[in-house]
């Protein structure tokens, strides 16, 4: 007779806490993924721990459904570790933990193995035929000029993406012309591509890193925009790499350019692999899987990718650390960056932060000793950073919200020839439709916010941008019936119809979230803009990072200054990265930039410090405000929010969470309940609560003892409410 065992699994449920299921299977399953009975669902977990005895009544404990793994799926290294220890930092669900790092794929239960793979090889024939494809056979040439210089053939995956479609195969198989093999992956053998020559500055960083490689260690790259930390980036992997380990660069969501990518396969071929959010959950898990079994050398992934099991990892390196975007806003709230550097000590390895505009925690770090502080001061082409002006448009009259010097500017830029960027952070036509006879505004039924209004390609429509609400474009004001209708300030889409009409002999592209849906559209923008091919670009922050765009003279920056007025008390900071950021796009090449920031506030501290392209000053002086008003880095926080269809039952809630901290008063600041800057999203009213303490271990402690109590009122039954540790977002 079978001897029954206990399992605790955790499982994707927003309960801190583990559940007690019993099996016969006499195997371990530490690690694996079971199928259980939950209520009246079927969910999948993961076995985390396999007690010997349990105080529940055997007879009532429910018994697995079914074993997904035989070994574990995710190993039980430091990835395990880093899931376990991340969950109780941010007092999360270990269960939603693991469902946040594992692949979708592996939470659904699809098999933890990698599957034999089509691989493609060029026949004699097809080398002897490639010069004979017409012209205007694009696809098949630049199929075959893929597989001619693959030495060991490239697979499906590696075809598609680059964008190589499973009929142009087919058919170049039909000619004969290309053969297939079926292969389990395995790993490419070492091989470098030509390095560049490193100055004085980067080379130190370089030799810095070599001797902290078998240590835990934080460097941090504070360069300026241009100074070639992506080349540091690479000597530093190479470096790894030739000892057959791996690294992984964690980059943001919208840094994960083409040229970047193209630099880090031309330096490690058939070594690079990525992951990021475009993929589809087999292209994910298939990473993930080759990943997990050392058949990846360099991963080059987003947030989510620090889960990813790297069982040789020796370096990691986050490339723009400050971006907000390595902060995961729903679910589970956890910071890539400061997982990575957990990681890092679990594994005893270093990790490099790099950014042109760090981070005031990273910053604090660096100056107290704590991380080691590389600096890049000069521009790796030896060109000198671009000037930044400002253009006061005050009493000045604007057309669609240009100045007159800044179109001089623009006038003279493109006159010669040069490329010139135009940057404003708000997509759409225009940002509030008004009526000139009683004032009604055009605003979201469901949301505390205003419809965006949106003209392109003939078609005007309402957008609301935070909850996706859509509207057809009205004609008559709803309250009065005027036909009066205004389309008040300046979206991308207004910016280009007025620069496309002033310039019609420019070629111009608009580049934001709207215009780069469709796969390879960023990429084909941008690889137009590096060759010349358009002139005049106009983008929002998605041009800011990470580009490199060697005729661009001249950045226009237009409408910062709701960015210096805000509410949240990381808008300076985050501004003053922006436009930094932003003005590194101008002067990378031989011809000298300039940048122009049009504003209502020239005065204003924070852009007179950015005209003396002085960031590390600036953050100083920001460092201070933070230290005299107690708020982080400063101080340690954590948020919580409460949303609900009636109000009452959101103030209820975080009142009672206020109440249940009170007793712990003297050593916590308690802010709030007040309501969100947008009280109202998606037809649910919205209350946060912010707790704010200068001991990191008087937090942690506090919400230990607290928690249990609040999960357990029955008002927090009435809502849908959230913790956020170290939260990056306060609207």
């Amino acid at each position: 007779m079978s001897t029954e065992r206990f399992l605790a699994v955790a499982l994707p449920v927003p309960l801190r806490r583990l559940f007690t299921y019993k099996t016969t299977n006499p195997q371990s399953l530490l690690g694996c993924r079971v199928r259980v009975p939950f209520g009246r669902q079927h969910l999948i977990g993961v076995v985390v721990a396999e007690p010997a005895t349990c105080d529940l009544d055997h007879h009532t404990l429910k018994s697995i459904e079914a074993t997904i793994d035989q070994t574990p799926a995710l190993p039980l290294g430091d990835v395990w570790t880093l899931i376990h220890k991340a969950a109780r930092y941010y007092h999360h669900s270990l269960g939603e933990a693991f469902a946040t790092a594992l692949p979708n794929a592996l939470a659904k239960g699809e098999p933890a193995q990698l599957t034999p793979e089509k691989h493609w090889h060029v026949t004699a024939e097809g080398r002897a035929q490639q010069p004979t494809l017409a012209a205007n056979a694009v696809r098949m040439k630049r199929a075959m000029t893929l597989l001619v210089t693959a030495e060991h053939g490239l697979s499906d995956s590696e075809l598609k993406a680059h964008d190589v479609a499973s009929t142009t195969l087919k058919s170049l198989a039909n000619k004969g012309w290309i053969v297939a093999q079926l292969r389990t992956p395995t790993a490419t053998p070492v091989a470098l591509g030509v390095a560049k020559q490193l100055n004085a500055e980067q080379q130190h960083i370089v030799d810095q890193m070599a001797q902290l490689s078998t240590e835990f260690a934080v460097g941090l790259i504070d360069g300026v925009t241009g100074s070639g930390k992506t080349e540091v980036y690479l000597h530093v992997i190479a470096q790894v790499v030739q000892q057959a380990q791996q690294v992984l660069l964690l980059v943001p969501e919208i840094g994960l350019t083409p040229q970047t990518l193209r630099r880090f396969e031309q330096r490690f071929p058939g070594q690079v692999a990525v992951m990021h959010s475009g993929m589809t959950d087999r292209q994910r898990l298939e990473t993930w899987l080759k990943a997990r079994d050392g058949h990846i050398r360099v991963l080059i992934g987003t947030r989510s990718s620090i889960f990813t099991p790297l069982p040789d990892l020796a370096l990691i390196i986050i490339d723009e650390e400050h971006d907000a975007s390595f902060k995961q806003q729903d679910g589970f709230r956890y910071h890539a960056r400061d997982l990575a550097i957990l990681r890092a000590q679990l594994k005893n390895i270093p990790v490099l932060l790099g950014s042109a505009t760090p981070s005031l925690e990273s910053l604090k770090h660096a100056l107290s000793g704590r991380y080691h502080h590389f600096k890049l001061s000069e521009r790796a082409t030896g060109q000198s950073l671009p000037m930044v002006k400002l253009v006061d448009c005050k009493n000045q009259p604007l057309s669609e919200g240009f100045a007159k010097p800044l179109l001089d500017a623009m006038d003279a830029a493109l006159k010669a020839g040069q490329q010139v960027l135009v940057f404003l952070n708000r997509r759409g036509y225009a940002p509030v439709l008004l009526c000139h006879q009683c004032g009604w505004i055009a605003d979201c039924t469901r949301c505390d916010s205003y419809m965006t209004l949106h003209q392109s390609n003939q078609k005007r429509y309402l957008q609301c941008h935070h909850c996706g609400r859509y509207q057809n474009d009205i004609c008559q004001c709803p309250k009065c019936n005027s036909n009066q209708l205004l389309d008040i300030g300046q979206g991308t889409e207004r910016i280009e119809q007025f620069l496309t009409a002033r310039y019609p002999d420019i070629s111009l592209q608009r580049i934001d979230r709207d215009t780069t849906r469709r796969k390879q559209a960023m990429a084909n923008y941008v690889e137009a803009a590096q060759k010349g091919e358009t002139q005049l670009l106009i983008g929002t922050q998605m041009l800011a990072k990470g580009h490199h765009f060697p005729k661009v003279t001249l950045v226009a920056v237009l409408d910062i200054d709701g960015a210096l007025f805000s509410s949240d008390f990381r808008a300076p900071e985050r501004a003053a990265q922006l436009i930094t950021q932003v003005a590194g796009r101008a002067g990378r090449a031989e011809l000298k930039g300039q940048v122009l920031v049009q504003t209502h506030y020239p005065e204003h501290p924070l852009l007179q410090a950015l005209t003396a392209n002085d960031y590390p000053l600036l953050a100083r002086q920001l460092f201070q405000e933070r230290q005299h008003a107690s708020l982080p880095p400063q101080t340690h926080m954590a948020l919580f929010r409460a949303e609900s269809l009636d109000k009452q039952a959101a103030t209820d809630f975080l009142s009672f969470v206020r109440d249940a901290f009170r007793p712990l008063q003297q050593t916590l600041e308690i802010w709030g309940p007040v309501a969100c800057a947008i009280s109202r999203k998606s037809g649910r009213f919205r209350f946060q609560l912010v707790l704010n303490t200068s001991s990191r271990a008087e937090l942690h402690n506090a919400l230990s003892r607290t928690l249990p109590s609040i999960e357990s009122a029955k008002v927090a039954n009435k809502v849908r409410w959230s913790l956020d540790v170290d939260p990056q977002d306060l609207l």
